[in-house]
């Protein structure tokens, strides 16, 4: 089933999301002070592009700078990528069949706004793996 969801994701707004992505991380990437923004959108939209069957958790002694960073990013790129997610979301939910593929555009905001000190995981990894 995640395969199926994540090949109607990739159509309808998951290869768009890679792209706004790519180019916000390409665009950070242009000044030394960016590159660790960028690393943290080319990451972000690789799971962007096939989401369904990872999650992000909280990464253990993230601590304050990575809280600071956020604060940086969000300023930089982050509300960008965040409006795109909720755009997305929204015309998804007009149709029945999207509503799954809105919601996990949603799901996708949180981490649009604050990805540092976060990581991608598989959902089926247990969590005494980590």
């Amino acid at each position: 089933m995640k395969t199926i969801l994540n090949l109607i994701w990739l159509v309808f707004s998951g290869f768009w999301l890679f792209l706004g992505y790519m180019v916000a991380g390409a665009l950070l990437c242009i000044t030394i002070i960016g590159i660790p923004f960028g690393v943290a959108a080319f990451r972000i939209g690789v799971y962007a592009l096939w989401p369904f069957g990872y999650t992000t958790v909280e990464r253990r002694g993230a601590g304050a700078p990575s809280f600071v960073v956020n604060v940086l990013w969000l300023l930089l790129a982050g509300w960008w990528l965040a409006l795109g997610h909720i755009v997305t979301g929204i015309l998804l939910c007009v149709t029945i069949i999207g509503i799954p593929l809105g919601i996990a555009n949603f799901k996708l905001i949180p981490v649009s706004l604050f990805p540092l000190g976060r990581e991608i995981v598989r959902t089926d990894r247990s969590f005494a793996q980590r």
